[in-house]
C-alpha cells in the first residue's frame, strides 16, 4: 500500500503536491515570458552600434520634419533648443525631475531631457509650440491665462503639455485626479491653484 503523504489535507491535495504545481507554473510562466521577450532581445542584439560620431536622424516636430546630424549622446531637449531653436521646452533640472521640458512623443508625455534625440528618430514629437500660437491659442493655453497659471513661466510650457495630455485621457477629472495626474511637474512659484483650475475648466468642457 502506497505511503500516504502526511501533509495531505481534507481536500485531498498535499502540500508537497501543491508546491510542485506552483513550481511548474512558475517555470512555465518564465518560459512564456522568455519567449515573448525573445524577439525584442534578438533585435537589440543585432542592432548596429552607433557613434561616437554624428548620426543622421529625422525628427518630426509638430508635424514638420527636421533632418539633423547629432552625436548619440545628444538629448531630445538639447536637439530642440540648441539645434532647431524650438525653445518652448525649458532646461531647468536636466535630471528628469521637474517636468519643465515635458513634450509628447507619439502622444505619450515624456521628459525631453531624458530621451535621446536618436530615440525620437522617425517618431512624432509635440511641444507647446504645436498646441497653439499667439492669436490661435489652445483651450488649455487660454485657461492658463484666465486662471493666472504662471508666474516666472519656466514651468508653464511643460505644464501645459502635461495638462493637455492628461485632460485628453481623463475628461471630467476631479481635483484630486488632476493633482495626482500632474505630480510629475513642479512649479517653484507655487501657482498650483491656477494650474489645477485651468485643468478642471478644460476637463469639464470636454476638451
Amino acid at each position: 500500500m502506497p505511503k500516504k503523504d502526511s501533509d495531505q489535507g481534507a481536500s485531498g491535495i498535499s502540500r508537497r503536491g501543491f508546491l510542485k504545481g506552483v513550481g511548474a507554473g512558475a517555470v512555465a510562466t518564465g518560459i512564456v515570458k522568455a519567449k515573448s521577450d525573445a524577439p525584442k532581445a534578438a533585435a537589440q542584439a543585432t542592432a548596429a552600434p552607433v557613434g561616437p560620431g554624428d548620426v543622421s536622424v529625422t525628427l518630426s516636430i509638430n508635424g514638420n520634419n527636421h533632418q539633423l546630424n547629432v552625436e548619440p549622446r545628444v538629448t531630445l531637449l538639447d536637439a530642440l533648443r540648441n539645434r532647431l531653436d524650438i525653445t518652448g521646452a525649458k532646461k531647468v533640472c536636466d535630471k528628469g525631475t521637474c517636468g519643465a521640458c515635458t513634450v509628447m512623443l507619439d502622444g505619450e508625455v515624456v521628459y525631453a531631457c531624458s530621451i535621446l534625440a536618436i530615440e525620437a528618430n522617425g517618431r512624432e514629437v509635440t511641444t507647446v509650440e504645436g498646441l497653439g500660437a499667439p492669436g490661435d491659442l489652445s483651450d488649455m493655453q487660454e485657461a492658463f491665462i484666465k486662471h493666472d497659471g504662471s508666474q516666472c513661466g519656466f514651468c508653464t510650457p511643460g505644464f501645459i503639455v502635461a495638462t493637455t495630455a492628461f485632460v485628453k485621457d481623463n475628461p471630467n477629472a476631479t481635483l484630486e485626479e488632476v493633482r495626482e495626474g500632474l505630480g510629475g511637474n513642479l512649479c517653484r512659484c507655487g501657482t498650483y491653484a491656477g494650474i489645477t483650475q485651468a485643468a478642471l475648466e478644460v476637463a469639464k468642457g470636454g476638451a
